[in-house]
């Protein structure tokens, strides 16, 4: 009897082991994931609160293009200005710089600037006749209708609507990032503060109860729009609406450029407060003071040739 129960006993020992090292294998395995539930969408993780859904970002192409037109003249602080205006652009979310030069022909030095600027930009060229050079004139006339002239014709054929937002950025200003946020949302002509212009700290739009009712200025207020040339933004749908909006010699006097273009495409019932109802100065008029040369030589006397 004993030598049978231990014959059993053997046969069955190997598979006991064998029962055993399996067990062992298994119990050694991380355990698997939870499964989600069809159609949840979720992957086995922490699911999102309830009632959240995760932020979506618009695509890049939804948001509206800047585009910055620019006169610039030559004058020993020329690359100065661009560099600074430069290094504020390329912080700018799709922006496109138009840098026109009141010249017969493009220069070196505002070509090479542009070539190495490293953002989108178009560099065009027209000269002020000698007869409006003369002090007291209103500037930039042509260099911004020709800026207006490039717009229309790059969109011309394209259907509507077209995104974008027109704004005269001129050299010697300064501006804050937040502006470009705020005028970027433009429907028609958009307005805000300008700091220290006018003989004043600032001037800007006045408005009551989300309209411009009137306007905060050192110098002439009967004018139809006492405004700076920083102080607004134009859609891009507005400028191709109006293709004879565009800035006058004729008639024009200086301080006058702002007027006498708006009143083309908009009335001051319609202008649209930025800049929470114009009460922030997001750009300020800053001029680089006259630089002093006395001690530049008539000729060239240095080895070599440097460019400024």
């Amino acid at each position: 009897m004993k030598s049978l129960l231990f014959g059993r006993f053997l046969l069955l020992l190997p598979w006991v082991l064998i029962v055993i090292i399996v067990l062992d294998i298994d119990s050694s395995r991380p355990p698997l994931p939870a499964l989600a539930p069809r159609g949840g969408g979720g992957s086995g993780g922490a699911r999102p609160a309830a009632g959240r859904a995760p932020p979506r970002q618009a695509p890049e192409a939804a948001v509206p293009t800047i585009y910055a037109i620019t006169p610039t003249y030559s004058r020993p602080v020329q690359k100065a200005e661009l560099t600074r205006l430069a290094n504020t652009f390329r912080q700018v979310a799709r922006l496109h710089w138009i840098l026109v030069e009141d010249a017969a022909a493009r220069s070196e030095l505002v070509s090479r600037f542009v070539a190495g600027a490293g953002l989108p930009c178009t560099h065009l060229h027209v000269p002020t006749p000698r007869r409006y050079k003369r002090p007291g004139l209103p500037r930039a006339t042509e260099q911004r209708n020709a800026g207006l002239a490039w717009l229309r014709q790059r969109h011309q054929h394209l259907p509507p609507p077209q995104s974008g937002v027109l704004f005269f950025a001129d050299d010697d200003n300064t501006y804050s990032l937040e502006l470009f946020q705020e005028m970027r949302t433009t429907r028609k002509v958009s307005v805000w503060p300008v700091g220290l212009v006018g003989g004043r700290r600032y001037e800007r739009p006045v408005v009551e109860n989300g309209k411009v009712v009137g306007w905060y200025t050192g110098w002439r207020a009967d004018r139809p729009f006492a405004i700076d040339m920083a102080g607004f933004a134009v859609s891009l749908q507005v400028i191709l609406s109006h293709p004879k909006a565009v800035f006058k010699r004729r008639g024009s006097q200086p301080g006058m450029q702002e007027s006498d273009f708006l009143k083309q495409i908009t009335t001051v019932e319609e202008l649209e407060p930025k800049a929470n109802n114009c009460t922030k100065v997001l750009v300020w008029h800053t001029r680089t003071e006259k630089v002093n040369l006395a001690n530049e030589p008539k000729y060239h006397l240095d080895t070599v040739s440097i460019e400024v």
